[in-house]
């Protein structure tokens, strides 16, 4: 999706949920400040480009997968812990730091390339926990800084399908991306009526992505 389709997307979803694209922006000059040596786009493609890729997100469905498939592994946020527990190392976390991060930190420091994400409300979590982490490739919602990227998506689970498809991977398969009116227990949140608006947006990106081509496959 080209930067200026994403942006009038993105400038929707401020309008209807009150966020502000200037602290928004002052969030991602935070992020680009606090990752002193950003882990190069490339080691992304090569882990997604041309590749299967498992996008794990973090729907009560995750909790019922018994056998984890081959392919590249995209933990969304909380979706790190469940796979962490079953000692899989996931090659890219897709993260805004509101999950258990000390499974994305453990994760970060035995290989894992985490695409962090800036936005207004979670300054605090990045000044925190930013500097631990490893490996990072940063990421905003709004235009992007130097040094910054933006692959599209707004929630974790639809950001981590937007970057699969914007990097090439041959197919994209989700795991515990449910999308419902319930939330899974490694998504680490409640049900709030907040949480599910945030939800249903996420699935209409992904449907949008799929209704242009994308090769997803619902597992």
């Amino acid at each position: 999706m080209l930067l200026q389709e994403w942006l009038r997307i993105y400038r929707e979803i401020c309008e209807e949920f009150g966020f502000s694209e200037q602290l928004d922006r002052e969030a991602a000059l935070l992020l680009r400040e606090l990752v002193k040596h950003p882990a190069p786009v490339e080691r992304l493609e090569a882990l997604i480009s041309g590749r299967r890729v498992n996008v794990f997100g973090a729907g009560p469905s995750l909790e019922a997968l018994e056998a984890l498939p081959p392919g590249t592994a995209i933990a969304c946020d909380g979706a790190t812990s469940f796979l962490m527990e079953r000692s899989k190392v996931p090659e890219v976390i897709v993260t805004d730091l509101d999950g258990r991060v000390e499974d994305v930190v453990r994760a970060s420091r035995l290989g894992s390339v985490v695409v962090v994400h800036a936005h207004a409300d979670n300054l605090e979590a990045l000044r925190r926990h930013v500097p631990e982490l490893r490996n990072v490739v940063p990421t905003t919602q709004t235009e992007p800084p130097e040094g910054l990227y933006n692959f599209g998506g707004f929630t974790d689970g639809d950001r981590a399908v937007f970057l699969a498809h914007e990097l090439g991977a041959r197919e994209i398969n989700l795991y515990g991306m449910d999308f419902g009116t319930r939330v899974g227990r490694y998504s680490f949140s409640e049900a709030s009526e907040r949480k599910l608006r945030k939800l249903r947006w996420g699935e209409r990106l992904v449907r949008m992505l799929e209704e242009r081509g994308a090769r997803l496959r619902w597992c």
